[in-house]
């Protein structure tokens, strides 16, 4: 089996990133005022980490800093998209869409990396999604155009992270997994603040409540992406963002205490088909890996 130490960091991270959609549905703020202000708290509250990894800092190459560029461009996309589409859909339609990553995943690391994937894995995955669907089965809407409009904000947020993970795939593993978080969340809140001052979004504005999930949005789902920028060290990012299929599960669950949102015997039926297609994914990649050593 995959070690218990990953597993661990696996489940922290669905756990903190799952408070991310509740945060910004409770906000009231700009989308991209909400993605700029958790990139850059992030940022900061990384900095007395990075104080000790300083001499770091010059280790980049022009295209080692290129990739940086390029990864935090794609993360501040990423955010930019998926916050915008919370405020245009429901949580559920939204994670939904977001879920579909570890497809996206796999077609671009076989384009790009030639990194091949059996039809049993392949399988697991869309049985995964299934339950997914399951989850926001009750919320899903063609007809309504604001939610339509939201949803294809939250795909193109898909291919976003994405992009953001294969480049991580290659640039985490010259520097250590805190430098490149650090700079890649203060590339994203760079480019959303050139972003937010061209549109002339208002930047400071904003009451106590608004600022306080700010905050927390730069703590507990940033927790998870420092968590995946680590594991991209041993594990693919198809196998990060399959874990990430458990994010809808915990959103439901959270929203169900936190907004008062129902939880229908469908959804519970979701999270475990979803629950029991991560596990056995994540087992089959283990064991595969496992072979080919052999």
């Amino acid at each position: 089996m995959m070690k218990k130490s990953m597993v661990a960091l696996l489940a922290l991270s669905v756990v903190c990133i799952a408070f991310a959609a509740i945060f910004v549905k409770l906000s009231e703020a700009p989308a991209s005022i909400i993605s700029m202000y958790r990139m850059l708290f992030a940022g900061v509250l990384l900095s007395p980490i990075i104080f000790r990894y300083r001499r770091e800092l010059l280790k980049p190459t022009v295209k080692e800093w290129w990739a940086l560029m390029a990864a935090g461009l794609f993360l501040a996309m990423h955010f930019g998209f998926w916050f915008a589409s919370l405020q245009l859909t429901s949580v559920a339609s939204s994670t939904v869409i977001l879920a579909l990553q570890p497809l996206v995943a796999m077609v671009a690391a076989y384009l790009l990396y030639k990194e091949k994937v059996s039809t049993k894995m392949v399988t697991i995955v869309f049985i995964s999604f299934f339950g997914v669907v399951l989850i926001s089965w009750g919320d899903f809407s063609f007809t309504d155009l604001s939610a339509i409009f939201g949803n294809m904000l939250s795909f193109l947020g898909v291919t976003a992270v994405v992009a953001y993970f294969l480049i991580g795939q290659n640039t985490v593993r010259n520097l250590t997994h805190w430098v490149y978080s650090f700079l890649v969340f203060s590339i994203a809140g760079l480019f959303l603040l050139v972003y937010n001052i061209v549109t002339g979004t208002e930047l400071f504005r904003y009451g106590p409540r608004e600022w306080s999930f700010f905050l927390l949005l730069a703590i507990l789902p940033t927790i998870a992406h420092v968590i995946f920028n680590y594991l991209l060290n041993e594990l693919t990012p198809t196998t990060v963002s399959m874990a990430m299929l458990l994010e809808p599960v915990g959103a439901s669950f959270l929203a169900y205490f936190i907004l008062s949102e129902s939880l229908t015997p469908l959804q519970v039926i979701g999270g475990l088909i979803v629950l029991s297609g991560v596990y056995f994914f994540l087992f089959n990649q283990h064991r595969e890996r496992r072979n080919r050593t052999l």
